[in-house]
This record gives structure tokens, C-alpha cells and sequence, in this order.
């Protein structure tokens, strides 16, 4: 996303599974490269896991 991914909005590079499309590929955000899961953050499932990256997303959105 040339702009940026606006909160709230699904990564388009995200597939059906969920899963990264560009995973270890150079065009891959530096933000989601660098962002490390921790049992915080993934919980015990998906709803969990998405419920704190909304969160995540709404804390850091700009002003």
C-alpha cells in the first residue's frame, strides 16, 4: 500500500489463509518486518491475536 495501511483497513497482501504474501520479500513494510510476535500478542487464537492488532493500530494511528 504506496500510502501506507490505514487502520483498520486489511493488508492487501494478506491471503485468504491469513498469511503474508510477501513474507521475506525486500517490499515486504520495514513495520511488519520488524514487528515480533509474543504470546501477548497471539494469544490463545486468531480472534485474540486480531482483536490486539486492532488495538495496536488504533493506539498508533496519527493524531
Amino acid at each position: 500500500m504506496p500510502q501506507g495501511k490505514p487502520a483498520g483497513v486489511r493488508c492487501i497482501q494478506l491471503g485468504d489463509d491469513a498469511r503474508c504474501r510477501i513474507f521475506g520479500q525486500p517490499e515486504r513494510p520495514a513495520v511488519c518486518a520488524e514487528l515480533m510476535p509474543s504470546v501477548e500478542m497471539c494469544g490463545p487464537d486468531t480472534a485474540h491475536a486480531m482483536h490486539y492488532l486492532a488495538r495496536l493500530e488504533q493506539l498508533t494511528q496519527p493524531g
